[in-house]
C-alpha cells in the first residue's frame, strides 16, 4: 500500500482505496453469528414441534433440533478462534476488495431480486428477464439477442418440466391466462 502526500496531507494513492475490503477475520465472525443464529432458530422451532422422545420413537423436531445445536455449537467454536486470534493482533489477511465484491454484488442483486419476483410472476417470466438481463449486461448482446435467447430459455424449461416430467413450478399471471 503506497501513501503519497499532498499538502502535508497523506493520502492513499488509488492502488491502496483498491485494496481495501473486509479482512478474512471479519467475515469469519460474521459467518459464524449468523450461523449459530440460524442454529439457534432451528433449535427454538424444533422445540416448538416438539424435539424429544416420544412413546413412538422421535418426535419431529428430534434431529433437526440436534443438527441446529451441532451447528451453533461448531459455529460458536469458529467464533472463539477468530476472537481469539483478534486479541493477538494477528491481521489476517484481506477477504476480498470492495472491487470483488462489486463485481459479486452485479450477480447477487438481480439474482435476489428474481427470487423475489418469482412468486409474483412466476418462474418462467422472471427467468426468461434475468437470462436476458445477464446476457445484455455481462455478455454485451443487442436487446432483441438477449430477449429472444431468454424468451427461448424459458419456453424450453417449460416444455421440459411441465409437459415433459410434469413438474409443476410456479407460475405467473402469464401462464395462467395461457391455460396452465
Amino acid at each position: 500500500m503506497s501513501i503519497t502526500t499532498q499538502d502535508s496531507v497523506l493520502v492513499p494513492s488509488a492502488e491502496a482505496a483498491a485494496e481495501r475490503g473486509p479482512s478474512q477475520r471479519s467475515m469469519e465472525i460474521a459467518t459464524a453469528v449468523v450461523l449459530m443464529a440460524a442454529g439457534g432458530i432451528g433449535m427454538m422451532d424444533s422445540l416448538r414441534i416438539g424435539a424429544g422422545w416420544g412413546a413412538d420413537g422421535p418426535q419431529s423436531g428430534y434431529f433437526p433440533f440436534w443438527l441446529g445445536a451441532i451447528l451453533a455449537l461448531a459455529s460458536l467454536g469458529n467464533l472463539m478462534v477468530a476472537l481469539r486470534d483478534h486479541r493477538r493482533g494477528a491481521r489476517g489477511p484481506r477477504f476480498a476488495t470492495w472491487g470483488q465484491l462489486s463485481l459479486v454484488a452485479q450477480v447477487f442483486v438481480p439474482t435476489a431480486i428474481y427470487v423475489a419476483v418469482i412468486p409474483v410472476a412466476g418462474i418462467y417470466v422472471s427467468s426468461a428477464v434475468l437470462v436476458a438481463y445477464f446476457m445484455r449486461r455481462f455478455g454485451g448482446f443487442r436487446m432483441v439477442t438477449s430477449a429472444l435467447s431468454g424468451a427461448a430459455a424459458a419456453l424450453v424449461s417449460f416444455v421440459i418440466f411441465e409437459i415433459w416430467f410434469l413438474v409443476a413450478l410456479p407460475k405467473g399471471p402469464l401462464e395462467t391466462a395461457l391455460g396452465y
